[in-house]
């Protein structure tokens, strides 16, 4: 199995820490994981699973629904969301995605090209570009954001029950391994 590191720089991270558990685990002399984990260890992360799946099914008709693609939701939310309100760029959206540049840059001409976003230039350094939401993308998140936020509602006793039940598991995680760390 090649564990090589990802090249996409916005989801290197999470590779490089999956990586790093799976070479702990493997390293480790002890027995297989097949052995340490439970039953039930597999039923709490079967559930977790099927509450995210579900939360996401959920998400993707819901946009849908209101004209969207899923993708061009996840961007709306997440120009919307970038904690330096008004203030993302390119560079941030893509890695707020976990997508290339290109992509961002391609995913934001067609939400310009739908009326749902501006580009803004950076009068400091001409060469970032801002994007922001226009009043219909507004409304759109608005609307969505309101009926995800009733949907996990729905979902959050079944999440912590289950977020609740991983803590109890029986099976003890590998020491965790910083994302620049090499083994």
């Amino acid at each position: 199995m090649d564990f090589s590191p990802v090249s996409d720089n916005a989801t290197k991270g999470v590779a490089y820490r999956i990586v790093s558990m799976i070479r702990a685990r493997t390293a480790r002399n002890c027995t297989t994981a097949q052995q340490q984990l439970a039953s039930r260890d597999y039923q709490t992360l079967s559930e977790f699973r099927r509450l995210l799946q579900s939360f996401l099914a959920f998400s993707e008709s819901a946009a849908r629904a209101a004209g969207l693609t899923p993708r061009q939701h996840q961007a709306l939310l997440a120009i919307k969301g970038f904690p330096r309100t008004g203030a993302i760029t390119m560079h941030d959206l893509a890695q707020r995605l976990c997508i290339q540049h290109h992509s961002a840059a391609e995913l934001t001409d067609r939400l310009v090209d739908a009326g749902l976003a501006v580009r803004r230039q950076d009068l400091k350094d001409r060469r970032r570009t801002f994007v922001d939401l226009t009043a219909a993308a507004e409304r759109t998140l608005a609307s969505l954001s309101a009926i995800h936020l009733d949907e996990l509602q729905h979902l959050r006793p079944a999440l912590l029950q289950s977020l609740n039940a991983i803590g109890r598991t029986t099976f003890s995680p590998p020491k965790r391994v910083r994302d620049d760390e090499v083994l």
